[in-house]
């Protein structure tokens, strides 16, 4: 059933039109060639950038333990609604992980590719959890695979333009944080039917960390000498992640 439209629905739109207008008053955004420079570059066992390199395990445990909690006995209990939604959010999550470790190998654009094109999939299928969960299922289901098909056409619109010598990241952008606005507007103005809010509010907080953690890299690794901010980022993320799959342990057939 469509939900009755009230003033929370215009107040969510509201914010999807500023956040989807505003970034286009900017001028374009090329990618910073200094992006690809971390201030942890020490190889080990033959790996370039090891810490940053394997520190992406997080992820893909993470993701496997979410795909798995699906399917096992007393594990999450997926609605139909949600269900290929939650699939693409943590199986996006595994290929986090391989295609951030291929770029850290060799950090370069063509490379970055494969670390973000999954990333958009993860932000886009979370995106419809929480629409499905907090508006409606069926506004949801309608917006899973055309949200999915706009992060995958910015991830190739800001190659393609890199190319061309043109760069801008301003679509990718939107996508990577307008969730990041959205969902505390849909959690504050509708709250939860299913989802534990404490954990998706942990989930946006501990991602936030994770980009403060990324911002400062080599400050971090010049203060410990052990680590540096990016690979400690990829710790941090994975852990927002966890919350993601602990804020889905009430998901139920009921909610279809």
């Amino acid at each position: 059933m469509w939900p009755r439209w009230n003033w929370r629905h215009g107040t969510l739109l509201g914010v999807v039109g500023l956040g989807l207008v505003l970034p286009f008053f900017l001028d374009r955004i090329p990618q910073d060639s200094l992006y690809h420079s971390f201030a942890d570059s020490r190889p080990f066992v033959g790996i370039p950038n090891f810490l940053n390199v394997v520190s992406n395990v997080f992820f893909i445990l993470v993701g496997i333990i979410g795909l798995l909690a699906s399917h096992s006995r007393g594990g999450v209990s997926v609605s139909a609604h949600i269900g290929t939604a939650y699939k693409l959010f943590f199986g996006g999550v595994v290929l986090i992980g391989v295609g951030s470790a291929y770029y850290h190998v060799n950090p370069n654009n063509a490379t970055l590719v494969w670390d973000r094109l999954p990333m958009t999939v993860s932000f886009m299928a979370f995106l419809t959890i929480v629409i499905s969960d907090c508006v409606s299922p069926k506004v949801g289901k309608v917006l899973l695979w055309p949200l999915i098909g706009i992060g995958v056409v910015s991830i190739g619109y800001w190659y393609v333009t890199e190319l061309w010598g043109v760069g801008d990241l301003r679509p990718y952008v939107v996508v990577q944080f307008l969730p990041i606005f959205l969902i505390p507007v849909m959690l504050i103005l509708f709250g939860t039917r299913s989802l534990l809010a404490p954990f998706l509010w942990a989930t946006l907080g501990t991602y936030l960390l994770a980009k403060v953690v990324e911002y400062f890299d080599g400050e971090i690794f010049f203060v410990t000498e052990v680590i540096s901010g990016h690979s400690l980022k990829h710790v941090i993320a994975a852990l927002a992640i966890a919350w993601v799959l602990l804020a889905c342990q009430r998901i139920a057939p009921k909610c279809e």
